[in-house]
């Protein structure tokens, strides 16, 4: 479980409940940030030191002719110009999608009492604590719980009882396990039972 300081891109709404809304957790993105303010500074200041060389009476710099004369030369529909538009467009597409998505989807948002913290819990955590909610039911011989953002998956393996009485059993238990968690958004919960197999 986590707690961090609020993050997000706008103010959250309050909650019915007299709580703080409490929205997806918004990834700080270093990399890719550090990544692109490097490579933009690094031409920025290259591109920079040769205008100013040429303002000093120097000539421009070998790269920079020839780049100039290899662009004036070269068509539209050349294969290293395609192929370079392309890879900026990726790029750029790649950091818009960056710029509008939360990122740490493995991170659920919990319910919200105050607005100086933000709790939080990883989804293996949270599948952890239902699974072990889950071996405590009568007739459970293995359980794989999966806790997503919108929906929990448990495929349980029941070797006596009957599979519709531990099913029953174990839709209460996990109900009663999410709610426990005190997520901000309430996952819808399915369960399938089944018989081990044959060996």
């Amino acid at each position: 479980m986590t707690a961090e300081a609020p993050a997000g891109p706008a103010e959250e709404p309050a909650e019915p409940g007299g709580g703080v809304a409490a929205g997806r957790f918004w990834s700080e993105r270093r990399g890719p940030a550090a990544l692109v303010a490097v490579v933009l500074m690094g031409a920025s200041g290259l591109l920079l030191y040769d205008v100013v060389s040429v303002r000093a009476g120097r000539p421009a710099a070998s790269w920079r002719r020839t780049l100039a004369d290899d662009l004036a030369a070269r068509p539209l529909d050349d294969a290293w110009v395609v192929v370079a538009a392309a890879a900026a467009v990726l790029a750029g597409v790649w950091l818009i999608v960056l710029a509008v998505t939360p990122g740490l989807r493995g991170l659920l948002p919990m319910r919200r009492d105050s607005e100086l913290m933000r709790p939080g819990i990883e989804r293996g955590a949270a599948a952890a604590v239902l699974r072990h909610r889950a071996l405590e039911v009568s007739g459970v011989r293995s359980v794989r719980v999966n806790v997503g953002r919108r929906r929990v998956r448990a495929l349980a393996e029941a070797h006596f009882r009957e599979l519709d009485v531990v099913h029953a059993d174990l839709d209460a238990v996990l109900t009663h396990g999410i709610r426990e968690l005190g997520l901000a958004r309430q996952p819808a919960l399915s369960v399938h039972v089944r018989r081990p197999p044959r060996r």
